[in-house]
């Protein structure tokens, strides 16, 4: 947990931002889960421990976790996007249902040799990628 707040304030301190109680507490809570969380299910199991954070605290902090590469946006249900912390994480992509909402991460080695290819063939330094490959899981297709 150490890392990724010293990230944070290394971060913050390249931008003249303020270290918080309330920035550390949503770290915390942050890499405290295992599952894709909105902004609001940061803000509520915080509200619930009783740490006496705002809403807008919790809001403003994630886009500055995303822009210091703790955190990343990871698909949108509903027009809410759901995040994930990447921080110390294997990258991987993700098979999404669009019936039952069952997300499984996946890695596959495969990809990135075709990511490697193609960045040589076309000059390209590249920086990440996201795969979301939509359907139907196992159960919903016998629906």
């Amino acid at each position: 947990m150490s890392d990724e707040l010293d990230i944070l304030r290394q971060y913050l301190g390249t931008r003249s931002m303020r270290y918080t109680p309330e920035r550390e507490a949503v770290v915390r809570e942050i890499f405290s889960r295992h599952d894709h969380f909105t902004v609001e299910e940061v803000y509520l199991a915080l509200y619930k421990k009783r740490r006496h954070i705002s809403r807008a605290s919790v809001y403003r902090t994630i886009p500055i976790l995303v822009d210091a590469g703790l955190v990343a946006p990871v698909f949108q249900e509903g027009g809410i996007t759901r995040y994930e912390h990447t921080y110390g994480h294997e990258h991987h992509c993700h098979l999404r249902c669009l019936h039952c909402g069952r997300v499984v991460e996946f890695s596959e080695p495969a990809l990135a040799a075709v990511e490697e290819r193609l960045a040589k063939e076309h000059g390209f330094a590249i920086r990440g990628h996201k795969l979301e490959v939509t359907g139907a899981c196992p159960t919903c297709q016998k629906m």
